[in-house]
């Protein structure tokens, strides 16, 4: 396994990556409403990356999917491909955004609860965007990953959510993934150990049922296997000498700053 441990010059370049993707996830908010179609959120954001930040939106033809970000909304657990389907009052989204700039990818998503979801649906948002918090602010050197993917996975199980095990977080840079996986689950002694440098993304997807997922035949959509729903957050993280800094911080997220 290699691990990239960033320079100063490429740790640069990942902070500004990482502000250009949290700020699509800024801008794309005031959009995401009752009668919206996620295919619209797409090209909304698309031309955002590539006309005003002059960057290019990764997922596009990556690997052969076909839009600019993933849209994943209740069930579905991530890469939901942005489509037709118009969303509705009580529905939770994640919008996943990743971007690459002078060669350096910033990736993040965030989940949106419109109108008002059922009061399951709004605890298990806030308790995965927790988990995912649990885990950042264990991030320092020294700390191995298995401890912080144990970490949220007992945050997750305290309200009886399931942990996803067969995706996971990871290395990024130059390239949309490197080394390592960051599994959002695992034993504390387990893992490779942080250094400064080191870029990754921590992005736990949890479920209010269990964890077992079922891939769509588009080859891309992965869904909750018992229909329940499932959220998610991520961020792209530097390990710096003293801590952490989340590269991907929006400017609404005071407890990241």
């Amino acid at each position: 396994m290699t691990i990239h441990i960033k320079t100063a010059e490429e740790i640069q370049k990942m902070r500004l990556a990482g502000k250009l993707a949290a700020d699509v996830l800024q801008m794309i908010a005031e959009f995401v409403k009752p009668g919206i179609s996620t295919n619209k959120l797409n090209d909304i954001c698309h031309d955002y990356i590539v006309n005003t930040q002059q960057a290019i939106p990764a997922p596009l033809n990556y690997r052969g999917f076909p839009k600019s970000i993933c849209t994943s909304p209740n069930h579905v657990i991530c890469h939901g491909i942005p489509g037709d389907k118009r969303l509705k009052k009580g529905d939770i989204l994640n919008i996943d955004v990743t971007i690459v700039k002078d060669g350096f990818h910033g990736d993040t998503s965030k989940m949106f609860m419109i109108g008002k979801p059922a009061i399951r649906a709004q605890r298990l948002v806030q308790a995965a965007r927790q988990a995912m918090l649990t885990g950042i602010k264990m991030i320092k050197p020294g700390v191995r990953l298995g401890a912080m993917g144990h970490a949220i996975s007992a945050y997750a199980k305290k309200f009886k959510f399931s942990v996803v095990h067969e995706y996971c977080g990871h290395g990024i840079g130059r390239n949309f993934h490197e080394e390592p996986q960051v599994l959002h689950y695992g034993t504390p002694d387990a893992g490779v150990i942080l250094e400064p440098g080191m870029t990754f993304t921590i992005e736990p997807m949890i479920n209010s049922g269990k964890r077992h997922v079922k891939l769509l035949k588009d080859n891309w959509t992965v869904v909750t296997k018992d229909k329940s729903l499932s959220a998610q957050w991520e961020h792209t993280v530097l390990v710096t000498d003293t801590g952490y800094e989340v590269l991907t911080a929006r400017t609404e997220e005071r407890d990241l700053y």
